[in-house]
């Protein structure tokens, strides 16, 4: 499911995903299209615009948010003109699995743009390096300083939905090294016990803010 105002945005965006293997059950221009149309369709994976007619200012969250309440299988890929962090936050907020935030330039790397549609389809999560960027700036004192330089580049890319190999490849560092790191985060950051994969979404949501 495509949902964007701009037509030509939203041919070529129709054009990309069919070319990675995904069927185009619906496109809409609005955020009452995008609602009635994955009501009818019921589809896997929706992409949308963060604004949308007629306001165009949060339509496509507030849409983004009703979808992911009323139905979680349904994951969700939202697409910004600009880095707007909270719009991810917020989305994260009601459920970890299956949702996505990129900045609209990002589509023009095709190949990075379906990785994170794959990454997203089957239940991950794909955060734009430029949201993830200006977290990290933006932070006063909090458990996150007790990170090391190393350690929060590899929780950036944790948030980012990179896999332990994704980060190890992007790091040029082994796996092992990786998962050692990410055991020393989750002690600094004083999760509580859970399992591996959980408290990795933890990390993730306290690195955005959206956890305490």
């Amino acid at each position: 499911m495509i949902a964007e105002d701009s037509v030509l945005l939203r041919i070529g965006l129709v054009k990309v995903v069919e070319m990675a293997g995904f069927e185009v059950a619906a496109e809409a221009g609005d955020a009452q299209g995008l609602l009635a149309a994955v009501a009818e369709h019921r589809p896997d994976l929706a992409v949308v615009d963060v604004r949308m007619p007629p306001g165009f200012t949060d339509e496509g969250v507030r849409a983004a948010l009703s979808i992911r309440r009323d139905r979680p299988e349904t994951a969700v890929l939202l697409l910004s003109q600009y880095v707007e962090e909270r719009y991810a936050a917020e989305l994260l907020a009601t459920n970890t699995s299956g949702v996505g935030y990129l900045l609209k330039q990002r589509v023009a790397d095709v190949e990075e743009f379906v990785d994170a549609l794959r990454r997203v389809a089957d239940g991950g999560t794909a955060l734009d390096p430029q949201v993830v960027a200006q977290l990290l700036v933006r932070r006063p004192s909090d458990p996150l300083e007790r990170l090391t330089a190393r350690e929060r580049d590899v929780l950036a890319l944790m948030a980012e939905g990179r896999s332990n190999a994704g980060i190890a490849g992007q790091l040029v560092v082994s796996e092992s090294a990786v998962a050692k790191h990410i055991n020393s985060i989750l002690a600094k950051l004083d999760l509580p016990r859970a399992d591996a994969d959980h408290r990795r979404v933890l990390a993730v949501l306290r690195f955005l803010g959206v956890a305490g």
